[in-house]
Formats: structure tokens, sequence, C-alpha cells
């Protein structure tokens, strides 16, 4: 950090303790709905979900060969293969917009090209497929297909984009990549390695597998003995270790996580709490933004209405199912059907601690290009459907 940096950071706190109306009850709410937002984060997610996921990231990084990695999801793979593969190992995870920043990580770094890469960050939270059930039951099957068709196609679109925008950088990237890494022959054989991984994937999903709102159905079978299947999949991962992987192996992946968790754990800790200042937590109004200002403009069906509930949703973090019942209390409350499938496309997928960690990764400019996509193509799929059912 430069020590203009410091400084205006510095004179930022100075402002802020200065200035703001801590005496105003509204103030007072939002700092403390952003602990209680931080805390819900911490108690729900990081455990069970980011933990598995930081250390998915670390094994890619150690054991997933570069080759392999360029071989599907590489900027010169076949575009079908590439963009369906980032597509739907995304969607097979079915994960927060933080969780899969891990992975996206990981990939990326190993040599994944910018579009499948960006395919696999957009369809992780976004194609979750109990989530889009769910919409379809509470919401209405119109909002259901909708939210399904957009999220796929959100998924393989704006990765296409986002490779044409930025293909020369990408080129230059590719080149680097293709460098001799000196891996050698693998210790273990690609089946040794694909069930090590696999292994990995189904603790993860397994983990973070949601409760789902009705006591029935195969959702709530396995909601119902996930731990069991959790512990099992741990058991077989211990005798994995020992087999296959040596003491130095081992503390490498740990390195590796450790390296993911410091460089990550940071940015989406202090994005959570911003966001629980700005917004509150999901159906609580005590952020510093009053609910009903949202409220009174995402009726209707037009531009202003689409927009706000795309940037809303993009801005809100969301956990996993959580955003159909809010989209269900906002419906109640007159929020018409283009707005709300806005806010289911744009807002799972995106939030702002999910945003910062992307910066970290990909820069401002390639960051603020991926969020711009998916609020506009939020914003005006929204508009489309909402004139469509209207």
């Amino acid at each position: 950090m430069s020590k203009q940096t410091k400084l205006l950071l510095i004179l930022a706190v100075f402002l802020a303790a200065y200035f703001l109306p801590f005496h105003h009850p509204r103030m007072q709410s939002a700092i403390l709905e952003a602990f209680y937002m931080l805390q819900e984060y911490a108690r729900e997610h990081v455990l069970f979900c980011l933990v598995p996921a930081l250390f998915i990231a670390g094994a890619i990084s150690n054991f997933l060969s570069s080759q392999a990695v360029m071989k599907y999801l590489g900027p010169d793979s076949p575009k079908v293969t590439a963009y369906g593969v980032g597509a739907v190992s995304g969607a097979i995870l079915a994960v927060c917009s933080c969780t899969v920043l891990p992975l996206f990580m990981g990939i990326y770094k190993r040599g994944a090209g910018l579009g499948p890469a960006i395919a696999f960050l957009y369809s992780g939270p976004a194609i979750n497929v109990l989530a889009i059930i769910l919409s379809a039951r509470v919401l209405g099957w119109q909002i259901g297909l909708a939210r399904a068709i957009g999220a796929v196609l959100f998924s393989v679109v704006i990765g296409l984009i986002m490779a044409l925008l930025f293909r020369g950088e990408e080129q230059e990237r590719a080149k680097g990549l293709l460098m001799p890494e000196g891996e050698g022959e693998p210790r273990r054989t690609l089946g040794q390695t694909t069930l090590y991984f696999l292994v990995l994937v189904l603790i993860l999903v397994f983990a973070a597998w949601g409760k789902p709102a009705e006591k029935a159905g195969l959702w709530y079978a396995v909601y119902s003995i996930k731990w069991y299947l959790v512990i099992g999949l741990l058991v077989a991962l211990a005798l994995i270790l020992k087999a296959w992987f040596t003491r130095e192996e081992l503390s490498a992946w740990v390195d590796s996580t450790w390296d993911f968790s410091i460089k990550i754990l940071p940015l989406l800790f202090g994005g959570v709490l911003v966001a629980g200042f700005l917004m509150g937590r999901p159906g609580v109004d005590t952020g510093i933004i009053p609910a009903k200002y949202i409220s009174m403009v995402v009726g209707g069906n037009g531009l202003l209405a689409n927009f706000t509930a795309s940037i809303v949703g993009a801005f809100m973090y969301f956990a996993t199912l959580t955003e159909v019942p809010i989209v269900q209390g906002l419906l109640g409350s007159g929020m018409g059907q283009g707005p709300a499938l806005a806010l289911l496309l744009a807002g799972p997928a995106l939030s702002l601690p999910n945003m910062l960690v992307i910066n970290s990764v990909l820069g401002f400019k390639k960051t603020f290009t991926y969020v711009s996509l998916v609020v506009i193509m939020a914003t005006l799929t929204g508009m489309i459907f909402g004139a469509l059912v209207g």
C-alpha cells in the first residue's frame, strides 16, 4: 500500500468519524446489522461452504495439471467444450456467490480462459437446480422457467463477450501459461486423481446442502442424511490421502489453501460488513438504505424498476435459496414480474464481497465489465419477460 493510499484511508476514516451521525437510530441499526450479517455469514457459510472450497482451490493449484485445464477450459479449446464444461461444472456445485470464488481463482490461475472461467463463475451460484425448482413452485412456473433459461444463457453469453473484449490480454496471458512448468510425470493415475477431486467436490456439495422449504422429496431426504454422507466422504478422503499422497504434497496443499485464504477472506469479510451496513440482511429492514425506498421503484416493468432490481440484487449478499422467499415478499408488496426475474438473475451470482475478490484477481476493468454485463442483461431480460407476462 502506497503512502498516498494510506493517507487517503486515514483521511476517509477521520471524515467518517467526524461527520457521520452515529446518534441517529438508523445509523446505529445499520452498524449493528453489519456485524449481524458478518456473524450469520461466519456461522452458516465459512466452515461448511468456504473452507471446503478453499481446499479444492488449493488442490487445483497443486494436483491438477495446467495442461488438463487448458485442454478443456483454455482459450484455444473448442468453444462448445470449454463453455459447456465451465457452465455445467459450475452448476453442479450449486454454491453461493462467495463460495465459488476460490474455485474460480484456482481454475483461472491454472490456465482456464477468461470466457470459460467467467461462465463457471456465473453458473456456480446462478444455475442452482434446487433454487430454480423452488422458484417455479413458489413464484410461478413462468419465473422458474425464465430463470433457468436466462441463467444458462447468461453464463455462456457473458463469458463469450468477456473473451471477445479482452482477447488481446488473454492471448498474452496464454503465452505465459504455455511456458514449461516442470510438472513432470504425475505420481497418480488419472482415475486416482479423478476420485480424489470427486470426493472433495462431494464434500462441498453435501456440506453446503441447504434445507428445502418442504420436508418431503429427494432434496429433503438428502438434507436429512447429509452429515452422514460428509463423514463417510471425509473417511474416504483420509484413506486416499494416506495411500496416494506424500507428506510433502500434503504440506504444499495446505500452503496453497492458506495462500488462497489470506487473499480471499479479508476481502469477503470486509465486503459482507459493507453490504450489511448498506442494505442489511435479506428480509431485514435495518440497513442504512431503507427498504421502502427500494420497494417504491421496483413496481411495474419500466427500465428504472428493472435496473434498480438488478443493481440491488448485484450488491446484496444472498445465501443459497434465500432469494426466493425475499422475491416472494417483494412481489406481495407490488414488485413487478420483470424486476423479480432481474433480481433473480443478478442477485445470486453477484454480491459486494464477490466483486471485491474478483477485482483482486481480474483487475478493475474486467470486473467492472463483468458486473455491468450481468446488470445490463438482467435488466433487459426482466423488461422482456415483464412485457410478455404482463
